[in-house]
């Protein structure tokens, strides 16, 4: 009878050590410094809206070269609407962004957990919250403060942007969409637990217009 306790706390351990090397394999510096990660988004997006195809479709020599091991320069948070593809719109290809995606560019604990993993295993040192134009959500909540089902636990934590900006000269929709973004950049910085990186990663608001294709920054 005492055997069995005993087996089932080798196994224990046994998992545990696997599932500490399958993290420690991904475990390695910078993949690239934050400013250097942000050019390249930044060229890689006026490629996106300057040409009428994408130059970094993905292709099987890509999947295959990261099929063991993903090294990605850059963390998107992105609205999960069907327009806004990070990959895409930034004119980039398989392993090369860590892609987080919530209707209204939202962050949580699961969000948070996966910004942490990608900067402390995978050496990401860039962090871009990407709000849209004409963004479903933000719209919503505009019109309200509540909604059917879950969608009201995406218009209730919009509305601390949506109250920042009541009264400001300009569109509504716009100026708020702008506003959520920072407020979430915002609760990533101050929320995130990034250890010794903290230091090393930036964190930026930006806003991706459907009409034009071109994502800004926005001041803060």
């Amino acid at each position: 009878m005492r055997a069995i306790p005993k087996l089932k706390l080798v196994m224990s351990i046994g998992l545990l050590s696997l599932a500490g090397f399958v993290f420690a394999a991904d475990d390695h510096g910078a993949s690239l410094d934050a400013d250097s990660a942000l050019a390249n988004l930044k060229e890689g997006n006026a490629r996106f809206a300057s040409s009428k195809d994408s130059s970094s479709k993905p292709t099987a020599a890509k999947r295959a070269e990261t099929a063991q091991a993903q090294h990605p320069f850059a963390i998107i948070l992105a609205c999960a609407d069907s327009r806004t593809g990070p990959e895409i719109i930034f004119d980039e290809n398989i392993g090369d962004l860590f892609v987080i995606r919530t209707a209204g560019n939202l962050v949580d604990e699961h969000a948070l957990g996966s910004v942490e993993y990608a900067v402390e295993h995978l050496g990401t040192r860039l962090v871009v919250v990407l709000g849209h134009q004409r963004c479903g959500a933000v719209t919503a909540a505009l019109a309200s403060a509540t909604a059917p089902g879950h969608v009201q636990s995406l218009v209730r934590d919009i509305q601390p942007a949506v109250e920042a900006e009541k009264g400001s000269a300009g569109d509504a929709l716009e100026n708020t969409v702008a506003e959520n973004a920072r407020l979430v950049a915002a609760q990533i910085r101050k929320q995130a637990e990034l250890g010794e990186a903290a230091k090393d990663v930036r964190i930026v608001p930006a806003v991706y217009s459907l009409d034009t294709g071109k994502v800004e920054l926005i001041k803060e």
